[in-house]
């Protein structure tokens, strides 16, 4: 990732190279929001997916609230339902499913 640093010029770099430097950099950036904007209504990918990418390209979670209006908005630029966008909401009030439990199939010998 840029850092601020990377937007001021190098010490002795000409100025048509720190221009050039710059316009590389906001064409990558440019082109990566791109690519986020397309994965996140891609319906190759899951609808938690795609909310989380939202949520990255927004720097906002998805609210707690079933009735806050964003939740219009979540599914409009996901390709989601509003339905979908709810089921995602319960899953996280839920929290994380519990790992399933491991069976050893070590038996004790009597001793």
């Amino acid at each position: 990732m840029n850092s601020w640093r990377d937007s001021l010029p190098f010490a002795g770099e000409p100025s048509s190279e720190f221009r050039e430097r710059l316009a590389r950099q906001q064409a990558a950036a440019h082109e990566r929001r791109q690519q986020a904007l397309t994965e996140q209504a891609s319906t190759l990918n899951t609808p938690q997916a795609r909310i989380r990418i939202w949520e990255q390209l927004h720097a906002i979670v998805l609210p707690r609230d079933t009735a806050h209006r964003l939740i219009g908005v979540i599914a409009a630029h996901t390709g989601l339902t509003v339905a979908q966008v709810r089921e995602e909401q319960q899953q996280r009030a839920a929290g994380p499913p519990a790992a399933p439990a491991v069976v050893s199939g070590i038996q004790e010998v009597p001793g």
